[in-house]
């Protein structure tokens, strides 16, 4: 008698479990905190927060939110924006936090004016999703400040020799800035400011590190592309729409004697001649 050939299984269409993959995805952001919290993860932090603290005074509004927390540094300490939401898959201790998942953030559509996004993308699922929803709660001409990996530099490189045993952060996505760039022009965001950071190698040692800083001067003016880390800002740009300038902008672009409005009383000429045949 001949026996039934054996069925095979057909590919799964079932999602994982929603429980298990919060948990791999809770354990993925500890490891990066805890990353950051190491030499060479501080030393990181603290160019990146100085290069916040120079953007951050320039992107006016209300609401700040940050998705997901990266070391113990305070990214939105130079954010003017009275209201600054931390936005994180783990509970942290923060005036105003949020616990959620990037891929739906719990926000209406165009009530955040700034979102920031420290390595988001680099340790996210579904990076059009997140950046769908930033441009879904981006209020008209709110901003947008990425931090990642360049892939395109000696970080990438680490990060390729180090397959086999992939730790954080080398088993981020490190997403190259010009795909980045090609999926906010799709949502209609408008870069406005890049930076490369970081040109030092990946090293544990924090008194080398600290006597390696002269590379990012180096690297910044001869080598750039090659940094560690690159900060993008972009503008939600709505069509149709004219930004209002505030009344002192305006006042500065009027040129004096010319376009100040001034009420004068003008007194006709009076020859000199005149003033003596009248005296």
């Amino acid at each position: 008698m001949r026996t039934p050939a054996p069925e095979t299984k057909k590919a799964s269409t079932v999602p994982p479990d929603p429980r298990e993959y919060l948990r791999h995805r809770a354990a993925l952001r500890q490891s990066l905190i805890d990353w950051f919290d190491l030499p060479l993860g501080r030393s990181l932090q603290a160019v990146e927060a100085n290069h916040l603290r120079t953007v951050l005074p320039t992107l006016y509004g209300t609401v700040a939110v940050q998705l997901g927390r990266v070391g113990k540094l305070d990214l939105m300490d130079a954010c003017i924006a009275p209201t600054r939401i931390l936005f994180d898959l783990l509970s942290a201790e923060h005036n105003c936090f949020v616990r959620g998942q990037s891929e739906a953030l719990p926000f209406d559509a165009r009530s955040v004016d700034v979102a920031i996004l420290p390595h988001t993308l680099d340790f996210a699922v579904d990076h059009h999703q997140i950046l769908r929803e930033v441009q879904r709660v981006l209020s008209p001409e709110g901003h947008v400040v990425i931090l990642g990996f360049n892939p395109l530099s000696l970080w990438g490189l680490w990060r390729l020799a180090r397959k086999r045993r992939p730790r954080v952060p080398w088993c981020a996505n490190f997403v190259s800035q010009s795909r980045i760039k090609d999926w906010l022009g799709l949502l209609d965001l408008e870069l406005t400011h890049v930076s490369m950071l970081y040109h030092r190698p990946p090293l544990q040692n924090a008194d080398v590190m600290d006597r390696l800083y002269f590379l990012d001067k180096l690297g910044g003016r001869w080598w750039p592309g090659t940094a560690a880390v690159y900060m993008l800002v972009a503008k939600k740009r709505v069509v149709g729409m004219t930004s209002l300038q505030p009344d002192w902008e305006r006042k500065k672009k009027l040129i004096p004697g010319l376009t100040q409005p001034a009420a004068r009383v003008i007194y006709p000429r009076i020859p000199q001649w005149r003033l003596h045949r009248d005296g």
